[in-house]
């Protein structure tokens, strides 16, 4: 995957906007960047590991550093930093935003858990 053109974090830091060449802007909230960050502390090691982060509603972007040319390191203001998201993570979030969402309310929902 190539490279963004640009990554804009928005002045309230909730929202990362991510432009591809050759495609339209796309928005992903810090909520499900952090909910869906691809670190082994959410992702886990395997599928059965995965956790369900909740209490994230509030969550904002405090600071965006490039990992080599292929990804970027995001910081939330709750001090989560070690998901790497590559281009391709970003570029898939930003086609099956609406499906990963979906799914992680439906998680919380089945867990009790809440949104915070």
């Amino acid at each position: 995957m190539t490279a963004p053109k640009e990554l804009r974090v928005s002045k309230d830091r909730r929202t990362l906007t991510v432009t591809f060449p050759n495609h339209a802007p796309f928005e992903l909230s810090a909520e499900l960047l952090r909910v869906l960050s691809p670190s082994a502390e959410v992702q886990g090691h395997s599928p059965d590991q995965r956790v369900t982060v909740p209490g994230k509603r509030d969550v904002a972007i405090l600071k965006i550093e490039p990992i080599g040319n292929y990804a970027v390191r995001i910081t939330f203001d709750d001090r989560h930093d070690t998901g790497i998201f590559t281009w391709d993570y970003l570029h898939t979030l930003g086609h099956e935003k609406e499906q990963r969402w979906t799914g992680y309310l439906a998680e919380l929902e089945a867990k009790g858990l809440s949104r915070g």
